[in-house]
């Protein structure tokens, strides 16, 4: 087994953050009906990092949501433990809003279709836009990412962990 390598360290996830956000708002140009919405878990504080960031950048502040995706995984009941759910926290109407969807790894697609219909079920969005912080390739799905901070070809058999501050005490993304 090989060792696990950092592929990412905290100043080069910041610096992504920080250019996914500045291609959020040159594509983006009107923030008037622009919204983050984050899936649990990491995605969560991704998308409170690029808020942040777009505020320092433009001084305005998106709206934020978080999106369970537990109940509308295609995987639900294939696996005998019972699900966690957490909670959707949407506190806005996504209604003829631009919402830009933000996860940590990008893989075979089926956690952002399973979000799209999560999402939907709250309205009819103008748009929908997905940010990622790593594609690590293997769609299953015809799903791309608008704003990636990082592409990293991988093997099937390798596991891509994303860890954020605000859930594992350090800002690494690490392959083993």
């Amino acid at each position: 087994m090989k060792p696990a390598r950092v592929v990412l360290d905290q100043v080069a996830i910041q610096r992504a953050l920080t250019r996914i956000a500045h291609e959020i708002l040159e594509k983006n140009r009107d923030t008037d009906h622009l919204a983050l919405v984050g899936i649990y878990t990491r995605g969560v504080y991704l998308s409170q990092r690029l808020a942040t960031e777009i505020k320092r950048g433009e001084g305005v502040a998106l709206p934020c949501g978080v999106i369970d995706i537990t109940l509308y995984r295609d995987d639900m009941g294939r696996n005998r433990t019972r699900p966690e759910v957490r909670g959707t926290d949407i506190p806005f109407s996504v209604d003829d809003l631009r919402i830009v969807l933000v996860d940590d790894v990008l893989y075979t697609g089926r956690t952002v279709r399973a979000a799209l219909d999560a999402l939907i079920d709250f309205g009819r969005p103008r748009s929908i836009q997905l940010a990622v912080l790593v594609d690590r390739g293997h769609r299953e799905l015809p799903i791309r990412a608008d704003y990636v901070g990082k592409n990293l070809p991988t093997a099937r058999d390798e596991h891509v962990h994303v860890r954020l501050v605000e859930h594992d005490g350090v800002d690494e993304v690490v392959i083993e």
